[in-house]
């Protein structure tokens, strides 16, 4: 895509699975569309619940113990992932990268988190892979740790400029210490404070579904000031629920220097057929400070909504890796 090279901006497919990456990834990384990929226990329990990809291998596992089958699924998936991604990596070491998510029970274990993250990326022995590591108090010290010791990470679950300016500070601290120059991305959720907004919003005739692309460019401006060129704002939770809004609306709202989007494979089909490739106007800071305050006098915390909305990402994380 045009704006890749234009405003460093990326396309991220935010969905792994395995027939998928077989047949159709190649496909879209050869003709530009996308430039890395992401995974959360939410895809890969999907994948593997819905999917007969995984059926033969669950076979010669299952002597195993739950853990241990999930993690040789996913690790197949994402050395796979990684394999085709890694001329992208190789071009430039922005892009091409893959992600895979540490053990979501463990978001307020810092050692755990460490061990198991440094294990991941071992065990796959892929440069190109990211550790995605929750934004929590245990998350940040971890996120230092394991950037330190060259690992890249992807800080996730991120709903508060507060949440990115510790990511921030804890990813720059490990880049920094580190030998080596790994990469990370600060992943902001978007759609999901409009879900749990609009209708309150719209009782006190505010404007609907726009508080997530609000909230993330604050965040966005946060993660800017610590002008590290190994440290970029990824927009995440990017899809949209219902008609009310285009497919690709956060998308299309969101193409700012030095970012990435990662969005469903429906999103990115439609952001690419409406052909609306265009940098987009970022909202300065103050004007979204302004925001916020309006919201506070209508009665709406948005820090408060924040810490509700990381408690809920956690608590659906950690489901989906139980049930697999």
């Amino acid at each position: 895509m045009i704006l890749k090279d234009n405003v460093n901006f990326s396309l991220w497919c935010d969905f792994i699975e395995r027939d998928f990456l077989e047949k159709d990834f190649q496909t879209i990384i050869d003709n530009k569309t996308i430039y890395g990929a992401t995974s959360n226990p939410a895809i890969f329990e999907q994948a593997i619940s819905n999917s007969d990809a995984y059926t033969q291998q669950i076979r010669m596992l299952q002597a195993n113990e739950n853990k241990k089958i999930y993690e040789e699924l996913a690790i197949a998936d994402i050395k796979r992932a990684a394999e085709l991604l890694y001329p992208l990596y190789e071009n430039d070491r922005q892009d091409g990268f893959i992600s895979i998510e540490v053990d979501p029970t463990l978001c307020d274990d810092a050692m755990g988190t460490i061990e198991e993250g440094a294990r991941l990326f071992k065990t796959i022995a892929a440069e190109n892979v990211m550790i995605k590591v929750p934004a929590t108090e245990a998350g940040y010290v971890a996120m230092e740790n394991l950037t330190s010791m060259g690992i890249n990470v992807n800080a996730t679950l991120i709903f508060t400029s507060e949440q990115a300016i510790k990511c921030a500070t804890a990813l720059n601290n490990g880049i920094k210490a580190s030998q080596k120059e790994p990469h990370s991305v600060i992943s902001i959720f978007v759609s999901r404070f409009d879900r749990e907004l609009d209708n309150k919003l719209e009782n006190h005739n505010i404007k609907p579904s726009q508080t997530g692309i609000i909230n993330a460019t604050k965040c966005y401006h946060e993660i800017e000031k610590f002008n590290n060129k190994n440290i970029r704002t990824l927009f995440a939770s990017t899809g949209v629920k219902g008609d009310s809004l285009e497919a690709d609306y956060y998308i299309k709202n969101l193409i700012y220097p030095n970012s990435v989007n990662t969005a469903p494979l429906a999103t990115i089909e439609s952001y690419v057929k409406n052909d609306s490739f265009l940098e987009s106007t970022i909202i300065d800071e103050d004007a979204c400070d302004r925001y916020f305050a309006s919201l506070k006098s209508s009665g709406i915390d948005i820090g408060l909504v924040g810490k509700k909305l990381l408690n809920d990402g956690l608590e659906a994380f950690k489901i989906s890796f139980s049930q697999m």
